[in-house]
C-alpha cells in the first residue's frame, strides 16, 4: 500500500464525517426552500404520503452523494499537492 494512501486514511475518515454533517444541514435548508414547514419525512412516517417520502429520500441521497464526492475529490487533490501522489 502506498504511503500516501495510508496517510490519507485518517484524513479521509475525518472529511467523511464533516461531509455528512454539511450534507445534512444542506438538505434541511433545501427541504425548507422547497416550501416544507416540517422536517423531512421518514420512510415509516404514517402521516406523510408516498410522493413526499420518496421525493425527500431522492433529494437527500443526491445531496449526500454530491457533497461526499466533492469533499473526497478535494481531499485527494490536496493530498496530491502536498505529497506529489494521488491517494488511490
Amino acid at each position: 500500500m502506498k504511503p500516501s494512501k495510508i496517510a490519507y486514511k485518517p484524513v479521509g475518515l475525518a472529511l467523511g464525517a464533516l461531509s455528512g454533517i454539511a450534507a445534512g444541514a444542506l438538505f434541511k435548508q433545501a427541504w425548507k426552500l422547497l416550501g416544507h414547514d416540517q422536517d423531512a419525512p421518514d420512510a415509516t412516517d404514517e402521516e406523510r404520503g408516498w410522493g413526499e417520502v420518496l421525493i425527500a429520500a431522492v433529494l437527500q441521497g443526491a445531496i449526500f452523494a454530491g457533497v461526499k464526492a466533492s469533499v473526497d475529490r478535494a481531499g485527494a487533490a490536496t493530498t496530491r499537492r502536498l505529497t506529489g501522489t494521488w491517494p488511490a
